[in-house]
């Protein structure tokens, strides 16, 4: 360990759980949940009929049930438990590259605007695409709301960085106030997209802004591949920089730090983590929040900690938050949306009042 990561590792170590502890029961955490979301759903099949669903999906049976436990275990269940982990590690990182970045352990993704650009393209989708944009729509079928929705969020990036940037250096403070007027004027036209939309289009905006992993396909687990390993190749190259951010600005530039790198590199991370995550499950929020305030909580503010546990934890909980939802009202499902917020509204309000928003300690 460096000096410099000597300085921002946490102080209190002796009362910590070490590394590998918190990483391994993390690990064990996320195994747990992602086993119960193969083994429980409304259909009554359990993880026993694992070995025929393989086999049909090898082509070595045809019989009928070997057929429907293929489709429930691996066709539905499997894609849909790797979206959660995908949404859940994407949220998580985010959020703590984001309160890393402003110093604030109350930033979230959504502080720079990208999730409302995001929704705002996936809005103007639904409600645009039986009319003026049906041309452009149509031909995309499935993949026309992620697409919009991606594609939104990374607009929305590019617009914030050429606000923020000036003399060739990315102001912060900029970026912040940039951010939220940019996802204040996005959820405006949002509003007024809704408010012409008619009772059909209404229903979709509905559902989807409270967010669903309903649509679960193994279209969208390629899809959402890239990020994921964009991601995994990106947490190890800004542990060090924003652990320097810890400091404040200037003292990471005096240790030799390129905060301009570290700011870039975090915005568009974020732009793409983000974007793919509502793309693929809509509006999820609390889990770039509460997430990596509660790693901060139990293992110091480090983010060579922070960012990794923050993606298995976040994985961990969407995954748990998904298998509520298809549960509870079976065979309906609620909105994940819906029960993150009812999850993690009640555990953040409690770390408030328990240990404060007093910072990194």
């Amino acid at each position: 360990m460096t000096t410099f990561d000597s300085k921002i590792a946490l102080g209190r170590a002796s009362v910590r759980p070490a590394r590998g502890k918190l990483f391994l029961t993390l690990l064990v955490l996320l195994l747990v949940v992602a086993v119960l979301s193969l083994a429980i759903g409304p259909t009554g099949i359990s993880l026993q009929a694992l070995p025929r669903a393989l086999a049909a999906s090898l082509g070595y049976t045809t019989d009928a049930a070997a057929a429907r436990d293929r489709l429930v275990l691996i066709d539905l269940r499997l894609p849909r438990t790797l979206l959660a982990a995908f949404v859940g590690a994407a949220l998580g990182t985010s959020g703590a590259m984001m309160q890393g970045l402003f110093r604030n352990p109350l930033a979230d993704p959504g502080i720079v605007g990208v999730s409302s650009g995001a929704a705002l393209a996936a809005i103007a989708t639904i409600v645009l695409g039986h009319g003026i944009a049906e041309p452009i729509v149509a031909p995309l079928g499935i993949y026309a709301l992620p697409i919009a929705a991606f594609t939104g969020g990374l607009v929305t990036t590019i617009l914030l960085v050429a606000i923020a940037a000036r003399h060739g250096q990315l102001a912060v403070g900029t970026l912040l106030l940039a951010g939220i007027a940019i996802g204040a004027l996005a959820a405006a036209i949002s509003g007024l997209i809704v408010y012409a939309s008619d009772d059909r289009e209404l229903r979709d905006l509905t559902f989807w802004s409270m967010g669903s992993l309903s649509g679960a396909s193994w279209q969208k687990v390629f899809a959402v591949t890239p990020f994921a390993i964009a991601i995994g190749f990106l947490i190890p190259r800004l542990t060090r920089g924003l652990n320097g951010f810890l400091l404040g600005e200037a003292e990471a530039m005096h240790l030799g730090i390129d905060t301009e790198r570290t700011k870039r590199i975090a915005i568009v991370a974020t732009a793409a983590a983000v974007g793919a995550a509502v793309a693929v499950a809509g509006i999820i929020g609390f889990v770039g929040l509460v997430v990596p305030h509660v790693l901060r909580l139990i293992s110091g503010p480090d983010n060579r900690v922070v960012l990794p546990g923050s993606a298995i934890l976040g994985a961990a909980l969407v995954i748990f938050a998904d298998i509520i939802a298809r549960m509870v009202v079976s065979p309906a499902e609620l909105p994940i949306g819906i029960v993150l917020a009812l999850i993690g509204a009640p555990v953040f309000l409690h770390l408030v009042l328990r240990r404060g928003m007093g910072g990194w300690e």
